[in-house]
């Protein structure tokens, strides 16, 4: 059966410091970019009906160094938007938001849970036909993506917090009698 490869950009600046990075465009670091051409050696001589990215450039050049033709740049693969936090971790935000988890209550002046699963929905709802053809790639972002597997499953957006996604990394979404499942998840390269 035909199954999505889910492919995570490699390491920014940002993915190291742990800041929310959604449309702020940041580069690869030189790691990052040694990482994506680590991508592409795995991937060799797969083949794919189709390669889906998300338009940010951290995501296109991974595809470029990995040797993955994009034929559709895709806006619903962006990352969450993260509003306000833009540019902030976490911790930093949890100092005047103790309570605040991106999982269940969204980014303000972003995207909620709940947009971010319906997007991945379209997103999901588009490429289910083409395995019947093949296998397809979805190079995007780490939260985005976790969203991805969760929605495969089944599961609500915010469960994407039970499924950790390093940079770099190769997920498979696949089929198990007939049930989607995961067959694998933050795999290295």
């Amino acid at each position: 059966m035909s199954e999505i490869v889910l492919v995570r950009h490699g390491q920014t600046r940002w993915s190291v410091s742990g800041q929310h990075t959604s449309y702020t465009e940041i580069g690869l670091t030189p790691d990052g970019e040694r990482q994506a051409a680590q991508l592409g050696a795995r991937l060799a001589g797969r083949q794919f009906v189709a390669v889906l990215c998300s338009p940010r450039q951290r995501a296109l050049r991974t595809a470029a160094l990995a040797d993955l033709a994009v034929s559709t740049v895709d806006d619903d693969l962006v990352e969450w938007h993260y509003g306000l936090y833009e540019g902030r971790t976490s911790a930093d935000i949890q100092r005047t938001e103790p309570a605040w988890d991106l999982w269940t209550d969204g980014c303000p002046g972003g995207e909620s849970p709940e947009q971010v699963g319906a997007r991945i929905d379209r997103l999901l709802g588009r490429v289910r036909p083409l395995l019947d053809q093949g296998d397809v790639a979805l190079i995007g972002h780490g939260h985005s993506l976790r969203v991805a597997g969760a929605r495969w499953v089944g599961l609500p957006a915010a469960d994407g917090a039970l499924f950790r996604l390093d940079t770099a990394t190769l997920s498979r979404l696949g089929y198990e009698h007939g049930r989607p499942v995961l067959a694998s998840w933050s795999c290295p390269v």
